[in-house]
């Protein structure tokens, strides 16, 4: 325990003392973000993590106690302490704990003061709703509503309010009546330590699909390089020496060079060469 920790109260020890031993436990110590997930949503999240990664909320301060007495390398995950950080232990990779990170995510209502995650549109069509004052507060709101049918329409599709701009009273409310919820709600990740590497989340957001995709045509791109340029391989051999068969059998009827093994096919061109070249000659006759 450092000078500092020596004059903390005893549940602070303790405290740090656990946080340590989590670090040692486990292959990756993660910093996430819980600024602003209800209890409930904490509960679901933690029971969907599960046998996989273990979460504990404590205070800023205690964390980068916990990180400067481990050291190693590992004390530069206080670089990302922000807000309402908490830290997340697992033995999983960071990229497999940032997809599982973003599989607890859910939607919610946004609420006034909030900045839009993505652009928000409002499709056009007809609402639940029958005419009254709801039709005034839509409007106010920015969203293009009208009475149609004997129902509030929203008269054409719309974007009320692009990404990353700050989403007022009035549109919060109007999306809640919509039941527009375009806020993901779960743990955001900030940093991950794994392997004495220090891992930002932006380089952990990866489309698995559009990578497999990527390694399958970069397979399929190298091993045709291979034949090519007649690199042997265990995959390439066969394909190298057939190609090779075939360019030296078409090269040999091409040449005349008589074989066993293209005879038919020098005779076959030659054949197909007399009966052009008589047809040729009736032509000009």
């Amino acid at each position: 325990m450092g000078l500092y920790a020596a004059h903390l109260p005893e549940w602070k020890k303790k405290e740090i003392s656990t946080i340590k031993r989590l670090m040692e436990e486990y292959k990756l110590v993660g910093l996430v973000d819980m600024y602003g997930i209800p209890a409930q949503q904490v509960q679901d999240i933690r029971r969907n993590l599960r046998e996989r990664a273990e979460l504990r909320m404590t205070r800023n301060t205690l964390i980068r106690h916990a990180l400067d007495e481990v050291g190693g390398g590992i004390e530069e995950l206080k670089e990302s302490i922000l807000g309402h950080s908490a830290l997340i232990f697992t033995n999983e990779n960071p990229f497999k704990l940032f997809a599982t990170l973003e599989k607890t995510k859910t939607k919610m209502a946004a609420r006034p003061g909030e900045k839009a995650p993505e652009d928000i549109v409002v499709e056009k069509g007809p609402t639940s709703f029958k005419p009254g004052p709801i039709v005034g507060e839509l409007q106010q709101a920015g969203i293009p509503a009208a009475i149609e049918a004997g129902k509030v329409t929203i008269r054409e599709t719309k974007t009320v309010v692009r990404a990353g701009e700050v989403i007022n009273r009035k549109l919060a409310e109007a999306l809640v009546k919509l039941d527009i919820k375009p806020m993901d709600i779960g743990l955001l990740l900030q940093a991950a330590y794994y392997e004495k590497t220090l891992y930002d989340p932006s380089v952990l957001a990866i489309d698995e699909a559009a990578f497999y995709q990527k390694i399958l045509t970069a397979a399929s791109e190298a091993y045709n390089l291979s034949v090519n340029a007649c690199i042997f391989t265990a995959d390439t051999t066969e394909a190298i020496i057939t190609r090779a068969a075939m360019q030296a059998r078409n090269l040999a009827i091409e040449a005349s060079v008589l074989s066993p093994d293209v005879i038919q096919g020098i005779l076959g061109k030659a054949q197909g060469q007399a009966v052009s070249l008589k047809a040729t000659i009736d032509k000009k006759n």
